[in-house]
């Protein structure tokens, strides 16, 4: 089975047409330049006197031209993108290059470095995600979140809709949180600290009588006034509590809590688990609904339509990577591990087909007694690729921690079928929404064959964890190939931030809500955590080089056994060792090396941690 593909260089249609191609240099004669593409085809491209070259540049660099010089730069094994005009030609097409883009740099082994494995690449792309958030929704004044809106436009201005939705803070607290993790930036903490705050105080609700907390969709504060969205506003999810939501509530709560120990930030952490475990976990069958009912709490309520008695991948597994993973980092508690592995164990059993012949993509929706649900609206018989990914990098986090069989298994059966059915083997990149069945060797596209910024994180992050663990060099260039289509096509040189979608030849799709650079779908999550982990296993996993962390402790944070825990990730234990440490610019002695603990000393001051970490053998 192979991936669906559009048009491209070769016979293909019988009229000329824009096109870009990736590959690795093979062999230059005069202006024709042979590439091998992803999947391994020689093409040929084209270059004329006004073929434009550029070196792979990250946010905040200028533009590297490197045209003058073009020809030298085009050595064996160098990767890069080349965008044309692919022409008719009875031979197989003649593909005329108009601009390149140098992705691999000189160096020692063949093809040279990619850039985006130099330490410190993705902590600045992470600084300047955040400076760009930062002005967007605050300017130059004080960081008030009354001020704060969820949609934004391309540029970082504010949109018309007057609304404040609880998951887009809880991403850009997220996205802020991690950023003081990479680099210690006290600003981007201030923004974490006080929109924790403003979710406490406006988004937040208590239910003294079943002992939980659960999240109003938003605010909405047109005319100066505030008026409460209890249930989704969302179209899938419209007039009920999708567990989604409440699930990327927490995702910068927990983040936050991580760096500070906030003992009220826990406290609503705790009250949205038991949440989760009295009114959306299926004690019986395992799992966990997809939406509840607004009044009775209930998964089973006819009000919910089609969404009655349903389980999904979302309701399931994206507790993991959003929350549960950081919040058992910051705790080291059993209780989380357990549901850790109650949620990785519910999907090696029940979202593979392991019936013969069956597609390689996993099964997303089910009925609440877990038989596959092939009906429900947009999804039907359809494979979101970007999940499939998903479930592969936290699969192998998880056997970090839990090393069980049958987890490692799935994540490197998927890691291994990916690229031939989700990724795009001319000119990089993962492909959105495709059909689960083959239908003549491809498994269609749905809608497009554009593809999503969060989509390549995952990939990205996936292809690292997976090289990281086992060593496996295919994994390693999947890592690759996939992070610089990402850096090559998502980045806004202009206006800053991140593209929402791409054409399948990179250019930005800016129509519609995907022109935007905040909505319901796109906030600072998925971007700034790429940016954090992606640092994180380059340099501790795939380089084996050290890795500095910062945290700050308030006093009388609230840690269990008063234990600062800065593990960066659910890494195996004896991988990483805690190197060194200090404490308000001051070496510090109280720390476990292998234990990647500290115990902090008393204080009436918040203290500035930072970490060192180094990998075993480093």
């Amino acid at each position: 089975m192979s991936t669906p593909t559009t048009t491209g260089p070769g016979p293909g249609l019988g009229f000329s047409g824009s096109d870009t191609v990736a590959g690795y240099v093979l062999d230059r004669q005069g202006n024709a330049v042979t590439l091998r593409t992803l999947d391994g085809a020689p093409i040929t491209v084209h270059l004329t006197a006004t073929t434009s070259g550029q070196r792979l540049r990250n946010l905040g660099e200028p533009y590297a031209d490197v045209t003058t010089h073009l020809y030298d730069q085009l050595t064996p094994g160098t990767f890069l993108f080349c965008y044309g005009v692919n022409y008719p030609d009875p031979e197989g097409g003649h593909f005329q290059a108009a601009q390149l883009v140098l992705v691999s740099e000189p160096g020692a082994a063949p093809g040279g470095s990619w850039p985006f494995e130099r330490p410190g690449w993705w902590t600045e792309q992470l600084r300047q995600l955040a400076a760009f958030y930062h002005r967007a929704q605050f300017g130059d004044g004080e960081v008030d979140f009354d001020n704060y809106r969820t949609d934004l436009r391309n540029s970082g201005e504010k949109a018309v809709r007057q609304v404040q939705e609880t998951d887009t803070i809880s991403r850009m607290v997220y996205g802020m949180a991690s950023t003081f993790l990479l680099t210690g930036d006290e600003r981007a903490l201030t923004v974490a600290e006080r929109g924790s705050r403003y979710l406490h105080d406006h988004m937040r609700f208590v239910d003294p009588d079943e002992d939980v907390v659960y999240w109003y969709h938003g605010i909405d504060v047109t005319g100066g006034r505030e008026h409460k969205l209890f249930a989704s506003e969302f179209g899938d999810d419209y007039r009920a509590i999708p567990a989604y939501e409440q699930i990327y509530a927490l995702v910068g709560l927990v983040q936050t809590y991580r760096l500070t120990g906030d003992p009220e930030i826990l406290a609503d952490i705790e009250g949205t688990v038991r949440l989760f475990e009295k009114f959306f976990h299926d004690p019986r069958l395992g799992g966990y609904y997809s939406h509840i009912d607004p009044v009775t709490l209930s998964p089973h309520e006819d009000s919910l339509g089609p969404n009655r008695s349903r389980k999904n991948w979302n309701s399931v597994g994206d507790h993991a990577p959003a929350y549960l993973f950081n919040l058992y980092l910051a705790t080291g508690q059993e209780r989380y591990r357990r549901m850790l592995e109650h949620t990785f164990d519910m999907i090696v059993s029940h979202l593979p087909d392991r019936t013969p012949g069956a597609s390689p993509f996993v099964r997303e929706r089910f009925h609440a007694d877990w038989t596959p649900d092939h009906a429900w609206g947009w999804q039907q018989n359809r494979a979101v690729v970007g999940h499939n990914l998903k479930i592969a990098w936290n699969l192998m986090r998880m056997r970090a921690t839990l090393p069980k069989p049958e987890y490692q298994a799935l994540a490197e059966s998927l890691g291994a079928t990916m690229p031939a059915v989700g990724s795009d083997r001319q000119r990089g990149g993962w492909y959105d929404l495709v059909e689960r069945v083959a239908d003549r060797g491809r498994h269609a596209f749905v809608w497009h064959d554009r593809k999503a910024w969060w989509q390549q994180e995952q990939a990205i992050l996936a292809y690292l964890v997976l090289a990281g663990y086992t060593g496996d060099g295919d994994f390693l260039r999947n890592a690759r190939e996939s992070a610089a289509f990402y850096n090559a096509f998502f980045l806004d040189h202009d206006e800053g931030g991140v593209f929402f979608t791409v054409l399948a030849s990179g250019i930005p799709y800016l129509v519609g809500n995907e022109r935007l650079k905040g909505s319901h779908a796109m906030a600072m999550y998925h971007k700034a955590e790429l940016a954090y982990l992606a640092e994180v296993y380059t340099r501790l996993l795939v380089h084996r080089e050290p890795l500095d962390l910062y945290f700050r402790p308030m006093p009388g944070a609230a840690y269990p056994d008063g234990l600062l825990r800065v593990s960066p990730d659910v890494l195996p234990r004896g991988a990483v060792l805690l190197d060194r440490v200090t404490v308000d610019g001051t070496e510090y002695r109280d720390f476990d090396p292998d234990g990647l603990t500290v115990r902090l000393p008393d204080s009436a001051q918040p203290l500035l941690v930072r970490a060192r970490l180094r990998p075993e053998d480093g």
